[in-house]
């Protein structure tokens, strides 16, 4: 597949966070397969970060592994130093962190702790990260930052109403660093739907029955493997997107027009 692959990331570097695991490292790998040269972002999945750095280097790119805690500004600050200085630059921020509160069945089940931590990382990281890292861009010259939402932000969630709030949050940060950072330095949101990522997998709904649910209320039919649309999400980064900015981009199989 990757021998059929478009080169839209030659001579650039792309970070991406979480890509440890899931999604993430789907991203990253990607980015690679496209020519980038990859910042590898985790917290605590070092072991799954090395093995998405592996498949950097087998894809014929170059990456650097990265642990942060992007709930706290001088991580990120740290952060950004290593990943400006790995490759001389950064052109792409992908930001990829968030909790969804995926152990959450029903939002009668809602915790305070929950709320907190949900919102200290989709709301308060995602902010610092596009804060930090887009003035840096700024003063660099330019960039394209792409945070990682979801189509919540057009259904809302009856699960987990903090995961929809944190999400609503991501949008509010995108459109309003958009504004503060243009023209050159471009922020948009990517909303996927549900991924068949291994942590969905895990889910106790997704085995009891709700995967089927979904597959068959998805106009598309199907619920995508994380690599479907890494290259969906990294589009946004493109200069094929060099005219969008504040926006976010749905990719769902158009689950959002049936609802939750």
């Amino acid at each position: 597949m990757a021998e059929n692959l478009p080169r839209r990331f030659v001579g650039r570097t792309v970070l991406v966070t979480g890509a440890g695991t899931g999604f993430g490292a789907e991203i990253a790998v990607r980015a690679a397969q496209e020519g980038a040269q990859v910042v590898v972002h985790y917290n605590r999945s070092r072991e799954g970060a090395e093995q998405t750095l592996k498949r950097i280097e087998q894809a014929g790119s170059q990456g650097v592994l990265v642990q942060a805690d992007i709930t706290s500004w001088d991580a990120i600050r740290a952060l950004a130093d290593a990943a400006f200085a790995a490759f001389g630059g950064l052109d792409v921020a992908v930001n990829n962190v968030g909790d969804v509160a995926r152990d959450q069945m029903s939002w009668r089940d809602i915790t305070e702790e929950s709320i907190d931590h949900v919102l200290a990382v989709d709301i308060k990281g995602t902010l610092l990260m596009v804060h930090e890292f887009g003035q840096r861009m700024l003063e660099r010259g330019g960039g394209a930052i792409v945070n990682i939402g979801s189509t919540v932000i057009v259904r809302g969630s009856p699960r987990a109403p903090q995961y929809a709030a944190g999400k609503y949050g991501v949008l509010g940060i995108t459109k309003s660093y958009a504004k503060a950072l243009a023209p050159h330095v471009r922020v948009n949101t990517f909303a996927p739907g549900f991924i068949e990522t291994q942590s969905t997998l895990n889910r106790k709904d997704w085995k009891s029955g709700r995967a089927e649910t979904l597959r068959s209320m998805t106009p598309l039919g199907r619920i995508p493997k994380p690599e479907e649309v890494a290259g969906t999400a990294l589009f946004l980064a493109t200069d094929d997107a060099s005219h969008m900015t504040g926006v976010y981009m749905v990719a769902d199989g158009g689950f959002n027009m049936v609802g939750a």
